[in-house]
């Protein structure tokens, strides 16, 4: 599991050794370590009988329920505040009673459940001693692990559905999430979602509730950029959440890639900035089906108010009459079917080869019977570039859909030659980043001992459109 990210201005979990695997911490026995982030650290645990740890520390119970009996293995969120300044501690304290208020009052399947919570004394351990401890459940994993190993395509329209439900009951109860991203999506082992990490979500006042300057930069709708900070904190409302469940849904139609340009999230959010004065406009990539295509670019509207007649309900609503109409993809191949059309700018997909010999670093020009791949994404291009983000698909058939199914797992990259012998002009049509559009595929030839023997490379992945004679 990836490790969980608390707001960036603090590092205050870094403070504390890990504790070792059998180490006490009230009811629980440490079993791992899973991960530490800004304000926090987290283990799994199991639990233990009510008897002082090793360190003759004892837990002073604050609030929150009794652990239910038999339960087997939850997570521990121990948030230190020993040492710290007064207004870092203030800032821990706080995120930890919000995570409790959340979970006592806005319980639902689609949050992850808290358990209970207390604050440790630890006389042995002196950074333990004044520990929040947050007990929750414990999931298998999270999005944003997910996504980086590859997003079953089966499983992408139920997951974005799950987040949209735990969305939904959050704004319905009153609460904004404040920092939804990857990381805070948890799976369980049947990919049930869990929205998890409260540490910034609000209660609503009216429309709108306070959040100190904190978060994920990546996730920040344009408003927020230029939000004034008052005494009680950022104005925050349900559509900051809209506009991360936007990213969200590029990211995972997407391998992970931002809709926003840049190299860092400084850069990625200058360009959210553009866009949302209007002098950018929205590029996704083409790897995002036309429906969710459509549904990102709701939520990613550039002003709160164009984003405020997209709730988290109405965009629920909207996948479930998609996922059911029998025109649809989904609707003809059943409730798991298969959505994610992957463009010709396919890429990151974890595990994926890299090409070998029938894969020649470029020259000038391509040689007869050879096209050259061109990537329209300026950042993807020259000899140097060769990250598996930039990376690109071969098609096995030109006429079907280009969905995962249909590619190969021999990637390419801008620059590259292929030996190519023939061309179509009636294939799938596919759209680049400069909305170019084009039906003609090229035959490519691929290593010796691949299966297939060859591929297809859309001409508008070939640069200057080389001549070749139809395929038969």
């Amino acid at each position: 599991m990836r490790p969980p990210h608390g707001p960036s201005d603090t590092t205050d979990g870094d403070r504390a050794d890990p504790l070792p695997p059998g180490h006490r911490v009230g009811d629980w026995v440490v079993t791992r370590l899973i991960g530490s982030g800004g304000w926090s650290t987290v283990y799994a645990a199991r639990p233990a009988g009510r008897q002082p740890d090793r360190t003759g520390g004892h837990p002073d119970r604050t609030g929150g329920t009794a652990a239910p009996p038999g339960h087997a293995d939850v997570a521990l969120k121990i948030m230190p505040t020993a040492g710290l300044a007064p207004r870092q501690a203030r800032r821990i304290v706080e995120s930890a009673r919000r995570e409790v208020e959340l979970g006592s009052r806005a319980g639902h399947t689609r949050l992850i459940g808290l358990l209970e919570s207390f604050v440790l004394t630890a006389p042995g351990h002196p950074s333990l001693e004044g520990a929040n401890v947050l007990v929750m459940e414990r999931a298998a994993g999270s999005l944003r692990d997910l996504i980086d190993a590859g997003v079953p395509e089966d499983d992408r329209g139920g997951l974005i559905a799950g987040i949209c439900e735990g969305l939904a009951h959050l704004h319905r109860s009153g609460w904004v999430h404040a920092d939804l991203k990857p990381e805070n999506v948890l799976l369980g082992r049947d990919r049930s979602v869990k929205l998890s990490d409260f540490g910034l979500a609000t209660e609503l006042t009216g429309t709108h509730g306070y959040v100190p300057p904190l978060g994920t930069l990546d996730y920040f709708p344009p408003e927020r950029w230029r939000a004034p900070l008052g005494e009680l904190g950022v104005r925050v409302r349900p559509t900051a959440d809209i506009w991360a469940l936007g990213i969200v849904i590029h990211e995972v139609f997407a391998s992970g890639a931002s809709p926003f340009p840049g190299a860092t999230p400084m850069a990625r959010g200058a360009a959210v900035q553009e866009y949302g004065q209007g002098r950018a406009p929205l590029r996704m990539d083409h790897a995002v089906p036309p429906f969710w295509r459509a549904l990102a670019a709701d939520c990613l509207a550039p002003t709160h108010e164009a984003r405020a007649r997209h709730t988290a309900e109405s965009l629920l609503a909207r996948i479930a009459a998609h996922r059911e109409a029998p025109g649809s993809r989904a609707g003809r191949r059943g409730p798991r079917a298969r959505t994610a059309v992957l463009a010709t700018a396919l890429c990151g997909i974890a595990g994926a080869a890299l090409c070998s010999d029938a894969v020649r670093a470029a020259s000038a020009t391509a040689p007869a019977g050879t096209v050259q791949v061109y990537n329209a994404e300026r950042d993807c291009r020259g000899q140097s570039v060769r990250d598996p983000r930039c990376s690109l698909g071969l098609a096995i058939d030109p006429v079907r859909p280009y969905t995962a199914e249909n590619v190969v797992a021999t990637r390419v990259w801008h620059g590259d030659i292929l030996t190519a012998d023939c061309q179509v002009a009636d294939g799938e049509t596919i759209i680049d980043e400069e909305d170019r559009r084009s039906t003609h595929w090229f035959r490519v030839h691929l290593p010796p001992g691949s299966e297939p023997p060859t591929a297809w490379l859309p001409a508008v992945r070939a640069k200057d459109g080389t001549a070749l004679p139809e395929c038969f």
